[in-house]
């Protein structure tokens, strides 16, 4: 069936290749909904705010209808007949792509005349590999391997924010250094704008009242695959060991189904609030505790962050599948902690982290002005004819 599907994208971007109509447009394929502001700042450089055009997958629409709201015009987006038939037409009338994941129909698409296609990841850096970094893509198909490869082709720029997610993506893609471009992650300006942070906070304040008299422990892992997420009694232990603090649990999306479990064995100290976003929480954290997410990379970059632990009790694994990325050990602002017990010591030392390194190494040019260096960049094709 993918092949299949392949085809007919690939039919119909051929049959549309040299039909340009009268407007060309700039187009965005949305499956996270932490970039709205970047959407909003190429909306308004355009001289009309509909030829802004979003493809949304179904889990981000909430945000789609902020979007649209501006006058953006937004567009559900599943991989389906119905995209090939209506929305690969618009992919080949458009100038300028961003898109923000792997989206498997590029493979197939016949790359738009004159278009370029960017790559703008939703993660300032990356822990764990992905790609052909990934051990599980060598035990693929061959058909599989140029499958992806085909995709990874297509994209003709890289914006990253930092030589290191750029080496990534080279690895991972395996794409040349001359597509990086060292930009920065428009995404990560929020986090440096002290609007931002004052407007975040009093979000808190508003659906989470009291939240912010305790100490806040986020604990916020990645997400695994046919992951059954467990909160043994020894990772409960340690999470509450500090009677002042509030544990929040903050997990992906797809196992948020969980969490009204966990709020249910912690007496009250251990928390989720569904109506509050990750990025939201971190601006009230004091110690954070994750394992191989991205959301690292958010948290160093606030300055009011205070301690991030590394819980990784299944190192060894993960190690092995999907894999972490080379020399991570050296990069960590802190070492893994592999036991609860270890993780118990650290919630108790509570111990002020370094990111200063960290940073340097993976958010050198998220500096707060990525978005406008973005658009400066990529300016005369947004407002070319």
């Amino acid at each position: 069936m993918k092949d299949i599907y392949i085809w007919l994208v690939r039919l119909m971007s051929m049959l549309h290749y040299f039909n340009r109509g009268k407007h060309r447009r700039v187009i965005y394929l949305m499956s996270f909904d932490n970039n709205l502001k970047f959407i909003l700042a190429v909306a308004k450089t355009l001289t009309d705010p509909a030829d802004m055009v979003v493809y949304y997958r179904p889990a981000v629409e909430a945000a789609a209808t902020r979007l649209a709201a501006y006058g953006i015009t937004v567009i559900s987006y599943q991989d389906n007949v119905s995209f090939v038939l209506h929305g690969i037409p618009q992919m080949m009338r458009a100038k300028l792509m961003f898109c923000d994941n792997y989206y498997a129909f590029l493979g197939g698409l016949k790359h738009p005349r004159n278009c370029r296609i960017v790559q703008l990841w939703h993660a300032n850096g990356a822990i764990k590999r992905f790609g052909f970094g990934d051990p599980k893509t060598a035990l693929r198909s061959k058909t599989d391997q140029h499958r992806f490869q085909r995709v990874y082709n297509q994209f003709d720029d890289f914006v990253v924010a930092s030589e290191a997610m750029g080496h990534v993506f080279e690895e991972s893609y395996r794409v040349p250094a001359s597509r990086i471009q060292l930009l920065g992650y428009p995404r990560s300006d929020r986090f440096l704008s002290a609007k931002w942070r004052s407007n975040a906070l009093a979000r808190v304040d508003r659906l989470a009242p009291g939240l912010t008299s305790h100490r806040v422990i986020l604990f916020a892992p990645t997400y695994r695959e046919s992951m059954k997420f467990e909160l043994s009694d020894a990772l409960k232990k340690a999470l509450i060991t500090d009677p002042d603090a509030v544990v929040v649990v903050k997990l992906h999306p797809l196992l948020q189904q969980y969490e009204q479990k966990f709020s249910q064995v912690g007496a009250g100290r251990i928390r989720f609030y569904p109506q509050l976003s990750t990025t939201d929480l971190l601006m009230v954290t004091e110690t954070l505790v994750t394992d191989y997410s991205s959301v690292a990379f958010d948290y160093s970059l606030l300055p009011t962050a205070h301690t991030m632990l590394f819980y990784m009790a299944d190192l060894p694994e993960y190690e092995k599948n999907p894999g972490i990325q080379p020399h991570f050990l050296k990069w960590l602002p802190t070492q893994p902690l592999t036991t609860p017990a270890q993780l118990e010591e650290a919630i108790r030392a509570d111990v002020l982290t370094d990111f200063t390194q960290f940073n340097h190494y993976w958010n050198t040019y998220n500096d707060g002005q990525a978005t406008t260096r973005v658009i400066d960049h990529f300016r005369s094709t947004i407002v070319g004819k």
